[in-house]
This record gives C-alpha cells, sequence and structure tokens, in this order.
C-alpha cells in the first residue's frame, strides 16, 4: 500500500524540472522534510518522511508515516509545504499503508 501512495503522490506532482541544480534540489527535499517532521511532532511519535522528489509547481510533497503520539496505533498523513511562503499544513490523520 506504501507503494501505491507513493506512485499516487509521484504522478499527482509530476512537472517538468528545469533550471534547478541537484544541489539545489537536494536542498529542496532536505527542507521540506525537516519542516513536515517538525510539524509532525504533536501528531507522531516515530515520524517517517517519504518526500516527492521534485513536489508540485506550488507544493513540497510529504507523506508521513508512523506510529501515532500516545498509542501504539500506526498512522499516515500528507504534509504540503507552501514552495513561496515555506508554511506547512498538515492533513487529518490517515490509516497507515
Amino acid at each position: 500500500m506504501r507503494f501505491v501512495l507513493a506512485i499516487a503522490l509521484a504522478a499527482a506532482s509530476a512537472v517538468p524540472v528545469f533550471g534547478a541544480s541537484d544541489d539545489a534540489w537536494e536542498q529542496f527535499r532536505a527542507d521540506v522534510e525537516a519542516a513536515c517532521l517538525t510539524a509532525a511532532e504533536p501528531m507522531f511519535a516515530t515520524p517517517e518522511a517519504l518526500v516527492d522528489p521534485f513536489g508540485s509547481q506550488s507544493y513540497g510533497l510529504v507523506l508521513l508515516t508512523g506510529r501515532a503520539k500516545g498509542a501504539d496505533t500506526e498512522i499516515a498523513a500528507i504534509c504540503v509545504y507552501d514552495k513561496k511562503t515555506k508554511a506547512v499544513e498538515i492533513g487529518g490523520e490517515l490509516p497507515a499503508p
């Protein structure tokens, strides 16, 4: 199921990649992952982040999975990182893939 969600995120966010260096994309992915993991702290005890390599045209996208804070339940959530403002939002709790 995790593979299916990863494919769905990648397909939904496919955009042409022009003009950015490999180092810039690597820094983008690191920034998105760090921001989403920080935002996930209230929801997850042990979050893991699957970062879409390029995101959509406007957003960085991350699938968060892990154990729910205060429970033994595995959960998932989608994190969206605004490329312009660097604001982060996390969707609601989903069942883990």
